[in-house]
């Protein structure tokens, strides 16, 4: 006869790989029971297009330093690959699972139709699943009245701290034991690759040497693209897939300032941090935005695609150099700054006048912080189509002279530029026959004419969306927008404290 399973409670890990202020595992240990921390490398998830290998090298490695966290307790987290009601189909071969917990997931539109699917699984099963909020973000929500009150609040909780009782998380034999019978996830990754590490341990790492020095010339340098690459935190991969929490950096961030000599420059950094909740939180009130533009009046709004315009961009050959830079540091390293971001994706959707769409899933994939939550939203506004936020229509040339006026990031990333002067650097297109003749550099074969004319395309696209900015649909939507999704006291989000 068949020995009666022990009860147990499973931690579902997702986009919180941390042990310490991880709410759903700190809930499972106060009960008492023996618990299990699961990741799943999830089918839906492995095959979609908004990711690829660099996102879950940094999950395994993210695993990995959990296991080395969870060593000392004589345990693992159990990575497997697999569906989700698959992976709990055989754990329950095992173990009665009598609670699951995890947190909340703004994550794509797959993942919240997993999360309903695995509703159906535990009601069917008489299994119970808690949910915890994840870093302030609240579901169900009809309007933002009440939220950065409670945002505040819940930052100003005590951190959860983990305490496991003695045997009470499955030890490391029990869970080889059902390593053998899933698909084990093989947790290696490659050594020589230049992007961010992933895990708690590299990701305080970073965010101690911000906190101690780097922040110094956080704002002074925030636009600039090789500049900001020392000079800010550099833990928004760390935040995305939660090997730190928001809550974490935020009490820190706050102790950190009442020090130091530099008020303004943390105060700057906390309210991105503020920002960081806000654009998920109306991600999450508003999911169709990862496909279809927030406000309903650009519907109307047509772009004809142009693969070579696409081909252009994605491989960074578009022949304005800070646009190419940008994209190719982007797609060896996974991280650019904030502005050009914006940069790429006003150049793509305003000066190539294509569709946002259809730059969603290449930034993704090249993100290595790519969070659905701030990714669509933040298209969304670059693209000039929310009819709520102020039209910016990014010029390259002016952006390379500002903010990388020695042009070395431009060399750094377009090499075949470097042994020309400075202002050719900028705009390569401004050589004449006999210049290039004494670079030796032939415009269109060293390195590419502009696909665009700029002045023209800039033009057309400002007056297209400053008249549709006007247009009866996208202001009857925008009252809308504004009435569900603008927090009252809008000057408390934007403070630098």
């Amino acid at each position: 006869m068949m020995s009666e399973r022990e009860a147990i409670n499973v931690v579902w890990l997702k986009r919180d790989l941390r042990l310490e202020d991880n709410e759903a595992i700190a809930n499972a240990l106060k009960t008492g029971k023996r618990t299990l921390i699961i990741y799943v490398f999830e089918h839906i998830l492995l095959n979609d297009d908004h990711y690829n290998d660099r996102h879950f090298n940094f999950v395994k490695e993210s695993v990995r330093d959990l296991n080395i966290q969870l060593a000392p307790f004589n345990s693992k987290v159990l990575a497997v690959t697999s569906d989700i009601t698959s992976a709990f189909n055989q754990l329950q071969e095992f173990y009665k699972i009598d609670t699951v917990y995890s947190h909340v997931e703004t994550g794509l539109l797959i993942t919240y139709n997993r999360d309903k699917e695995f509703t159906r699984y535990c009601r069917n099963n008489f299994i119970n699943w808690e949910e915890s909020k994840n870093n302030g973000v609240e579901r169900g929500l009809v309007n933002r009245d009440s939220w950065f009150d409670n945002w505040e609040a819940y930052m100003h909780q005590d951190l959860e701290v983990f305490q496991p009782k003695t045997n009470q998380l499955l030890n490391t034999s029990e869970i080889e034991t059902l390593e053998n019978v899933f698909t084990k996830t093989n947790l290696e990754t490659p050594e020589a690759a230049k992007f961010q590490k992933g895990g708690s341990t590299t990701g305080w790492r970073y965010a101690n040497s911000f906190f101690e020095s780097r922040h110094e010339e956080y704002m002074f340098n925030i636009s600039k693209p090789e500049a900001s690459r020392s000079s800010c935190s550099r833990i928004s991969p760390y935040v995305a897939w939660g090997n730190l929490s928001i809550r974490q950096v935020f009490q820190k961030a706050k102790h950190v300032k009442t020090t130091s000599k530099d008020k303004k420059h943390i105060g700057a950094f906390i309210s991105r941090l503020r920002w960081q909740s806000h654009f998920i939180q109306k991600f999450e009130m508003e999911h169709t935005m990862e496909e279809a533009s927030v406000n309903k009046g650009y519907h109307k709004l047509k772009k004809v695609l142009s693969e070579t315009y696409q081909t252009a961009w994605k491989e960074g050959q578009t022949g304005f150099p800070l646009v190419d830079a940008s994209m190719r540091c982007l797609n060896a390293t996974g991280y650019v700054n904030f502005r050009m971001r914006a940069m790429l994706a006003s150049f793509f959707t305003h000066i190539l006048w294509q569709p946002w769409q259809a730059a969603t899933t290449h930034l993704s994939k090249q993100f290595l912080d790519f969070e659905p939550g701030i990714h669509f939203p933040q298209l969304q506004m670059a693209a000039g189509e929310t009819g709520i936020n102020t039209l910016r229509i990014y010029n390259p040339t002016t952006n390379s002279l500002k903010h990388d006026p020695d042009a070395t990031f431009i060399k750094k990333w377009v090499p075949e530029l470097a042994d020309l002067e400075t202002p050719f650097v900028h705009e390569p297109y401004l050589m004449t026959e006999l210049e290039q003749v004494f670079y030796n550099f032939k415009l269109g074969e060293n390195y590419p004419e502009p696909i665009v004319n700029i002045k023209e395309n800039r033009k057309r696209a400002s007056d297209i969306l400053w008249n549709m900015q006007k247009d009866a649909d996208v202001v009857r939507d925008s009252f809308r927008i504004l009435k569900r999704h603008t927090i009252t006291d809008r000057n408390r989000l934007l403070k630098n404290e």
